[in-house]
């Protein structure tokens, strides 16, 4: 079994003992995404629309760090303070995952570090699509 952290200073650090990303063999675990700014480490500004793009476009660094994109991601879990936000998220999610559709899950939880309102995790894995092949 191989293992590599992933880790990029295109999203934010990770606010815990725990990598951004870890890939083992053919796949990429990304840790959880909040809407942090990766130039100030602050929670963005505005409502769940703004705050699901920060977390996906945080998301999209790690996975670009580790030569993959948004159609190599199989699975992505999605936690959310208030689940009648479902719709908003569904828009803006659309946008990056227009195609090839990873499995999914949305969860609704009572908190989330920082005060924030979503995060979501995701698991991609190296193949004919990725840049990177299975190296």
């Amino acid at each position: 079994m191989t293992r590599q952290i992933i880790s990029t200073d295109t999203a934010p650090a990770a606010i815990g003992p725990y990598s951004q990303a870890v890939r083992v063999n053919g796949c990429l675990y990304v840790s959880g995404q909040i809407p942090l700014d990766p130039r100030t480490e602050r929670v963005v500004e505005g409502g769940i629309t703004e705050q699901a793009k920060q977390v996906l476009d945080n998301l999209g660094a790690i996975l670009k760090k580790a030569d993959l994109s948004f159609k190599d991601v199989a699975k992505v879990t999605i936690f959310i303070k208030d689940i009648e936000e479902f719709d908003s998220i569904n828009k803006v999610y659309k946008r990056y995952f227009s195609s090839r559709s990873p499995a999914r899950s949305t969860v609704e939880v009572s908190r989330l570090p920082k005060g924030v309102e979503i995060e979501i995790d995701a698991i991609a894995c190296y193949g004919e699509s990725s840049k990177g092949g299975d190296k």
